[in-house]
This record gives C-alpha cells, structure tokens and sequence, in this order.
C-alpha cells in the first residue's frame, strides 16, 4: 500500500470533514491508503499554543510523513485570501525537505472553507500550491468532467475541493461539495499510484 498524505489544518470542522472526504475518495483506489494529519495551532511565545500531542483527531504531522508519501493533499481554512497561519508555519519549516528535493515529483491536490462563497476559496487554493511548487510537486485540480463542477451552487472549483460554511460555520457540506472532494482524492490517489511506479 501507497501512503498518500491528507493534510490539514481546520478550526471549525469543515476543513477537517472535507479531509476525510478526500482520504475516502483515495482509499477508494487499490493499492493506495491515505494518512491523515494535522498541524498545531500556533501562538505568541507568551502563550502554549497546543499540546505536543492533540487530544483528539488527528496526530500533527512530522516532515517524515512528507518523505514517506506518494502524495498529498493540502487543506486550510481561509484566512484573508491565503492558507491559515498555522499551516503556513508548518510550510516554513520545510527548508530541508526543499534542500534535499524530497518532494520533487509527486502530485499534490489542495482543498479549503471559506465562510462565504466569495471569501477567497480560489486565492486560498492557489496561495497553498505555490509552497508545493516550490517543492517540484506536481499540482493537481478537479477536471470539469466532474459534472458537479459546473453544477454547485456552493463549493467546488478546478483549482480543487472547497466548501461555503456560513457566517456561523453551521452549513453542511453540500453533495456536490462532498462528490468533489471523493473525485479530487481519488484523482490524487490514481496520479500517484502512476508516478510512484
């Protein structure tokens, strides 16, 4: 079995449920298993931001997971257009990944929420690949032969899976947002089982 890594950071669930869609979507391909993980938040060095080790859900993730995987998915919540801090900290510490080229060539697919539809779900994902690119991974998205493409009226676009929360967070991930999600994992898990042969 081929580790593709589902990785993520989520505040209110969202993003954590679309993680899970997407692992479903990858455990759907023989031969490939997702492993999910997550990031810790972060904090001012006055403040413990969270425990080494989560209380609950997933285990945050250690760079070895990186150089382990076939693959990854990357998920953040939207925060001013741009992934979460939390995650882009975790990406800042990747300089030696980067020094020893070891992600180059794997596939890499992104995913987010946004509290409304246009709170910046489509900078957000292109924000996330630009670390992945420089990285030499190769950026995956969902092709408009998903039909729930161009049939959402919430989340969902080529650039990859995302959800519309509301200003509350209290919206359920739609069908065709939970449709994109399984077909984006999925993808992912086919492009890498490929590349990894």
């Amino acid at each position: 079995m081929q580790d593709i890594l589902v990785l993520y950071y989520s505040q209110h669930g969202a993003v954590r449920q679309l993680a899970h869609l997407i692992a479903h979507g990858i455990d759907s391909v023989p031969g490939a298993q997702a492993r999910i993980r997550s990031v810790p938040k972060v904090a001012p060095a006055t403040q413990i931001a969270s425990p080494p080790v989560p209380d609950e859900g997933a285990p945050y993730v250690e760079l070895k997971d990186l150089e382990d995987c076939v693959g990854l998915a990357l998920g953040s919540p939207t925060r001013f257009g741009n992934m979460a801090a939390a995650m882009k900290y975790f990406w800042d510490s990747t300089a030696g990944l980067w020094m020893k080229g070891a992600l180059v060539g794997k596939p890499a697919a992104v995913f987010t929420s946004t509290t409304s539809m246009h709170g910046g779900q489509e900078t957000t994902l292109t924000s996330m690949m630009l670390p992945l690119l420089h990285h030499g991974m190769v950026i995956l998205g969902i092709p408009y032969t998903e039909p729930e493409l161009t049939t959402t009226l919430s989340g969902g676009t080529p650039y990859g899976a995302s959800h519309v929360a509301g200003a509350a967070a209290d919206r359920p991930i739609t069908e065709d947002e939970r449709k994109l999600a399984f077909a984006l994992g999925k993808r992912l898990a086919h492009t890498a089982l490929k590349l990894a042969a």
